[in-house]
């Protein structure tokens, strides 16, 4: 092990999964960067089918480029021409992403039918969305969005979350599977398109060979938010602490429901102490607290609930406040209606010019850099690192500080797409790395956001240490982390400090709040759904508006903040200088609740209707109707029937369902799912790909 002041590599890789990246060239035009400041407007994406056609944007080549003159006020789609076609549930996320990032539809309206029609796409089902970005003298760059491959019986939001386990990990805490009152998948699955646009893009910028055509699907968005999960489920060892239905909130004695935060034991034990909590109960307690980000699930002993129910809300402020915990109300979605929920879910700011690095050849290593290059990949899919000249980031390095989910996941989403990714760890490695359950030695939950990344070692506390990380910053494309607010300017490692010493940098910063709430609480997942109204919007009328305990906010953050590190990469060849970028939980959370805020905010009942997304019982397990049919399907008592019988009879009564995945384990084997589920070099479960790259 190398000392604190030393970088030391390490490496972690494995197979993958599947990949679909072909390789065709394109060679995209010059820039033209208009000088003027544009303000995004929000697409609103209730129940409407979208046609839209935008405008063009060109670039930069990426040659050494010096100014004097103050960065461009520029967003990364400015004058691109994007059309975009499809349903709402699929499209919507797109649009308003896209007209964020300087694209602006024009809607086609009475004439759009015979353009549709003349360019050949009549017999086009009308369940799946279209996107086309292009300029004259820009090569096209398209996607296709669909819910799951044809024939599969996922067709919308409800059935995608009962085929991908989903359903099954949310339901945990009650018991059995219960879908999302959200539009999770369909939200996660439109972030990733714009995703895969923008890597399409910034492949074409860089003039290395790169993808035209993007597909995205919602089942395999399914599979990457339950990464995770499945990964355990999958691992040689069992779970290291009871997975049994249960968990927070509390409750105060006026019956205010409330979320409790501490990273650290001994906090979560002052807390409890101060409430007169029994010391068993505390002492048992920890544990399920501690996993409740890895299992979904918080058996807490029934004493924790009954002392915080003896007490006000104050005296419970107060005894956080003595010990260092955090505590946060629930709000409602009318309460997060009435505050500012309509900002742009990232921010791109261009540093200060300087030179602009000369083109990589895309695959080839950056020169300069200290440490060997990452392990060959195995026989099989390439695996991630940069190694395939065919993927859009292929000669790229992203410097990744990251902890738990958010940013591991961004650099994880970078990696696949072809970037190099070099973790920064503590002295001794990421504790994480052996957190149980573990596939040949290494956790699989960590393998599962980590594989194939290299990593060093730095005492970034040290001044030896700090200076490491800065010249490696001076050799990379990206510097991503989600330290503590306040924490890279404490040590010098702001976006200032290392634009300093690489203009070029694309620096990258995924929070919790984006400095937007006053007195904001810890900025960890669950805090955030307790603050932004998710906990409600998850679960449908008549039933308690606890957060979900799956990590939903802590994925659908690492998913904005890979987008928004390729909007700054698209940003940086268009300026030719470096930017920050920052994404957050709190802009996650305001592009999921776009919906049920508007609801709210027009007075409507922002929650779903009593027993939404509820699965139906059969003899041996559950069935999830089509949220069309579901009204339909629940007129059948299926319960005395084997699963596939309830499918056969609703079906012959024109009902679309599926069967819900209760067994993590199995999705390896089931043929509904649109790509295949492998296994890495530990044996670990590996998802396929989120987009296929053509």
């Amino acid at each position: 092990m190398a000392s604190p002041a030393t970088t030391h590599t390490t490496h972690t890789a494995g197979t993958a999964g599947t990949t679909d990246t072909a390789g065709t060239t394109h060679t995209a035009g010059t820039t033209d960067t208009a000088g003027t400041t544009h303000t995004a407007s929000t697409t609103d994406t209730a129940g409407t089918t979208h046609t839209a056609g935008t405008t063009h944007t060109a670039r930069t080549a990426r040659t050494a480029h010096t100014s004097s003159s103050a960065p461009v006020a520029v967003r990364p789609l400015d004058a691109l021409r994007c059309d975009l076609t499809g349903p709402a549930a699929l499209t919507g996320v797109v649009a308003d992403h896209l007209r964020r990032l300087g694209a602006r539809p024009h809607e086609y309206g009475a004439g759009h039918g015979e353009r549709h029609a003349a360019r050949g796409r009549r017999d086009e089902p009308t369940d799946v969305g279209e996107v086309r970005l292009e300029r004259g003298d820009f090569a096209p760059v398209t996607a296709r969005i669909a819910w799951g491959a044809p024939g599969s019986g996922i067709e919308d939001e409800a059935t995608a979350q009962a085929a991908t386990g989903v359903m099954a990990v949310h339901g945990r805490r009650h018991g059995g599977p219960r879908g999302l009152g959200v539009d999770y998948l369909a939200t996660a699955t439109g972030v990733l398109t714009v995703q895969g646009l923008l890597a399409a893009l910034v492949g074409q910028a860089r003039g290395g060979g790169a993808a035209s055509h993007v597909t995205t699907t919602a089942d395999r968005t399914g599979l990457l938010v339950v990464s995770q999960y499945l990964a355990a489920a999958g691992a040689d060892e069992p779970e290291a602490v009871e997975v049994a239905p249960g968990g927070p909130p509390f409750a105060s004695s006026e019956g205010l429901l409330f979320e409790l935060e501490t990273l650290d034991p001994g906090t979560w034990a002052a807390f409890w102490r101060s409430l007169d909590a029994p010391g068993d109960a505390l002492r048992a307690g920890w544990r399920p607290f501690q996993f409740r980000y890895a299992t979904a699930v918080a058996p807490f002993p029934a004493a924790l609930h009954a002392v915080t129910r003896r007490h006000p809300w104050e005296r419970i402020r107060q005894a956080a406040a003595r010990s260092g915990a955090d505590v946060c109300r629930l709000r409602t979605l009318a309460e997060r209606a009435g505050e500012d929920h309509t900002a742009d879910p990232w921010r791109l700011t261009p540093t200060a010019p300087g030179t602009h690095a000369a083109p990589t050849t895309p695959g080839a290593p950056t020169a300069g850099h200290r440490l060997p290059a990452g392990p060959a990949a195995p026989a099989g899919p390439a695996a991630p690192g940069g190694d395939d000249p065919r993927r859009p980031l292929a000669g790229l390095t992203v410097l990744e500080a990251g902890r738990r989910i958010q940013a591991p996941l961004a650099a994880h989403l970078l990696g696949l797409l072809g970037a190099r990714v070099i973790r920064v760890e503590p002295p001794g490695g990421d504790p994480l790395r052996g957190m149980p359950p573990a596939c040949s030695g290494v956790s699989a939950r960590w393998l599962a956001l980590n594989r194939g990344k290299d990593a060093v070692e730095i005492d970034i506390k040290s001044p030896a240490g700090r200076r490491a990380l800065r010249e490696l910053a001076a050799e990379a494309d990206v510097f991503l982390h989600n330290w503590a607010p306040g924490k890279a300017a404490e040590l010098s490692l702001d976006a200032g400090h290392l634009s300093a010493v690489n203009p070029a940098l694309v620096y990258a910063y995924t929070g919790g709040w984006a400095d937007r709430i006053a007195d904001a609480p810890m900025g960890t997942d669950f805090m955030a759904q307790a603050r932004t109204g998710v906990g409600e919007a998850v679960h449908p009328a008549g039933e308690p508006p606890v957060p979900s305990l799956m990590t939903l906010l802590d994925v659908l953050g690492g998913l904005h903040g890979a987008e928004a590190v390729l909007a700054g990469l698209l940003l940086r060849e268009r300026t030719g200088h470096g930017v920050r970028v920052d994404s957050s939980l709190l802009g996650a959370a305001d592009t999921l609740l776009a919906p049920a805020l508007r609801r709210a905010a027009a007075g409507a009942d922002p929650r779903r209707p009593a027993g939404f997304r509820h699965p139906l019982p059969t003899s041996d397990g559950w069935i999830a109707p089509s949220d069309t049919c579901a009204r339909a399907a629940a007129a059948y008592d299926l319960r005395g029937m084997c699963t596939e019988d309830a499918l056969d009879q609703l079906r012959c009564h024109g009902l679309t369902a599926t069967a819900v995945t209760t067994d993590l384990s199995a999705l390896p084997h089931d043929p509904r799912l649109s790509g295949p589920i492998g296994r890495d070099a530990h044996g670990a479960p590996a998802v396929p790909d989120p987009w296929s790259l053509a």
